[in-house]
């Protein structure tokens, strides 16, 4: 029987970006399928953005990102890169990729590796059609898809989802009804992975 990981979360959040490539790696060791499940903060669960979070805390999180992206090999630009003030587009070309049976992990890394490391502008649709495009995928094709029907229909369910599970913060791992919240936490998705339950 395949094992499947429910995989939450979102294409602003860097630690979904520092952790992809460890959590894909797992999963194929483990020959387990992705399902995605993009959201933005779940702030009905207590998710907090990090613009509204105390200094204190925003500093500390600033320097744990520094610290886990020289970790996982991963260079990103965090003063001087556009804002993303809305992820919500470049997660619906996400979800039109998925939809279609398109290499979405490949589109998902692509945009994240354009925005946290490339300081492009992801929110503009001329940058996701060419990062798209770049990654081997029809850019085009997926950009007129981002606001169909039924990609604007998994958008909400999405979020539904998150919620209903107990997601709070990105990325979060669901796997044989257990959640797994944060990139630092795929030892303990691997261990249940090998049969090791709390």
């Amino acid at each position: 029987m395949t094992k499947r990981i429910d995989y939450f979360f979102s294409i602003g959040s860097p630690w979904s970006f520092i952790g992809l490539e460890a959590f894909v790696a797992l999963a194929r060791q483990h020959d387990a399928e992705i399902k995605p499940y993009l959201a933005t903060v779940v702030e009905e669960n207590g998710g907090i953005f990090s613009r509204n979070r105390p200094d204190v805390r925003r500093a500390y999180g600033t320097r744990d990102l520094k610290r886990w992206s020289r970790a996982r090999g991963k260079n990103l630009l965090l003063d001087g890169r556009p804002p993303l003030a809305d992820p919500s587009p470049a997660s619906r070309m996400v979800i039109a990729a998925y939809l279609d049976g398109k290499d979405w992990l490949a589109l998902t890394l692509a945009l994240q590796e354009a925005f946290w490391v490339g300081a492009e502008d992801i929110g503009k649709s001329e940058v996701r059609q060419d990062v798209a495009t770049r990654a081997g995928l029809d850019g085009g094709a997926l950009l007129a898809r981002e606001n169909a029907t039924d990609v604007a229909e998994k958008w909400v369910a999405d979020r539904e989802h998150a919620v209903k599970s107990g997601v709070f913060g990105f990325p979060t791992f669901g796997y044989d009804g257990e959640i797994y919240w944060g990139q630092d936490n795929l030892p303990f998705l691997e261990r249940h992975l090998d049969g090791e339950t709390l």
